[in-house]
């Protein structure tokens, strides 16, 4: 399906959306007060070694020590992991680092709620077609790049390039690209990677080496596909600029590169700020009449499946069957829009026939297909539950647009006003030791309401049997969940 790729770039921020038919498939912000550290090579100097975890914290000129495990030390790509297989054994992280020592690392993650960056030092420098490895002698050849004829291709187009145990991966976009092109990207990289090498043995560390390309750049760089058939921006400065870049990468792409003179804002002339802003509801209405609800939390994402309004049209196990095959197919771009990582819970509506069960995996495995990043969905459970992991190295949206409330400090939830009015009782309770006193209840509007009203004679109740005068005073900056209460003697 054809997409677009459109641009909004102020000084405070860049965003990037994805965009389908109208409909926003992807969205990437980067603040200039927060620009992303993904990519970026540090020179460290090791703070803390923790021979128990296995791990080590490195200082890298960040606000938080960035941390990198053992399996990040010796060699974090996927390719040399699958070779070392399930059963090997990492040495001792104190047998490879020491407390003071200076690395070359790389950031693979960044900083995520109160956790700092994570860190490699397994670099790697990506271009148009290659991403090159100067540490690991590996040829590999994207998964997406099915026809075996050019994976062979290709593969024997990059191991001629190798140098002194260099490796390469082949990227997607190489699919179909002369040798002589691939060539020079990886002489481009050969020359920014000596380059960084120099600049190591200048600086002192906590430093940066090298900084990869700003977000508009990148996006030219790793998400422009055949698929892609307008590029849309609004600023003229960040519009010269891809246009340089494509001609010098990627000059069949040059001609889909537009300015936009529109008066309206960008993205509120296509319909992208309110999509935007859905993304960060709980609930996703599905066509049908179902809807899903999401949930973030620290450690994993929740959706779960509900047919709401829909009630079919044959049997309840049809109507479930599609309100799943609805969920399924949408699930995908919600994961991708909201940038939702780390394990993924699904509760599809219960299923008895077996076959409903593979066609809804199937539906959601299809439509993960279409993402960029590293996924696994596992079988589906007796429960209609289904596992799935997608690899996150940057803050979902929700956490980068949002923080926690201030009222429930990120619950959710605030206590009932109900709730507020017995806890003063049990503070009136708790004070009242000595006879005939007067008690000023401070609260919020909502509080006092509810104790003028629906418990004023638990009120009077009170007051009479501790022999008290008990007053209220609304304080309109205090939460439904604050109150004061003061004891003043007659």
């Amino acid at each position: 399906m054809a997409e677009e790729i459109i641009i909004n770039v102020s000084p405070h921020e860049s965003r990037v959306a994805v965009v389908e038919q109208g409909l926003l498939q992807e969205i990437f912000i980067e603040r200039t007060h927060s620009p992303g550290t993904v990519g970026n090579i540090y020179k460290g100097k090791v703070l803390r070694v923790l021979p128990g975890m296995q791990s080590a914290f490195v200082d890298i000129g960040q606000d938080r020590a960035a941390f990198m495990h053992v399996s990040d030390l010796v060699d974090s790509h996927e390719a040399m992991m699958e070779e070392r297989g399930p059963g090997y054994k990492f040495p001792p992280i104190s047998s490879l680092i020491h407390e003071g020592k200076e690395v070359l690392v790389q950031v693979s993650k960044e900083q995520i709620g109160t956790k700092g960056a994570r860190i490699t030092t397994s670099i790697s420098l990506a271009s148009r077609y290659l991403v090159y490895l100067p540490k690991t002698d590996h040829v590999g050849i994207s998964g997406r790049i099915e026809d075996d004829v050019e994976r062979e291709r290709l593969k024997q187009a990059v191991a001629g390039l190798q140098e002194g145990g260099d490796g390469f991966i082949v990227r997607t976009a190489a699919e179909e690209i002369a040798a002589p092109d691939i060539c020079q990207d990886a002489k481009l990289l050969r020359s920014r990677w000596q380059k960084i090498m120099m600049d190591n043995t200048q600086v002192k560390a906590p430093a940066v080496v090298y900084e990869d390309l700003p977000l508009p750049l990148r996006v030219m760089r790793d998400i422009i596909t055949a698929k892609t058939i307008r590029i849309l921006v609004d600023q003229e400065e960040t519009e010269s600029s891809l246009a340089r870049f494509l001609n010098d990468f990627i000059p069949e792409k040059a001609e889909y590169l537009e300015l936009s003179h529109e008066r309206k804002p960008l993205f509120d002339g296509h319909n992208l700020e309110d999509q935007i802003e859905a993304a960060l509801d709980r609930r996703v209405s599905l066509k049908s009449g179902g809807y899903l609800i999401i949930d973030q939390t620290e450690a994993m994402t929740t959706v779960d499946v509900n047919t709401g309004a829909f009630v079919g049209r044959k049997d309840l196990e049809d109507t479930i069957y599609r309100t799943n095959l609805e969920a399924a197919s949408s699930i995908p771009r919600q994961l991708r829009l909201r940038n939702m990582g780390g394990i993924v819970i699904i509760d599809f509506i219960d299923m008895e026939d077996d076959e409903h069960r593979r066609q809804v995996l199937r539906v959601l495995e299809k439509g993960q297909h279409a993402d960029r990043v590293k996924w696994k969905i596992t079988q589906m459970s007796e429960l209609g539950l289904v596992e799935m992991t997608r690899k996150r190295t940057r803050e979902s949206l929700l956490r980068m647009l949002c923080e926690p409330c201030d009222h429930c400090d990120g619950r959710g939830f605030i206590k009932a006003a109900e709730s507020v009015c017995l806890e003063i009782f049990k503070e009136i309770q708790r004070q009242a030791r000595n006879l005939h006193k007067v008690f000023i209840v401070t609260a919020s509007q909502s509080v006092v309401d509810r104790l003028l009203d629906e418990d004023a004679a638990c009120v009077q109740e009170i007051s009479d049997v501790l022999a008290l005068d008990i007053r209220f005073q609304v304080e309109t900056s205090y939460s439904q969940e604050q109150f004061d209460v003061v004891e003043v003697v007659d």
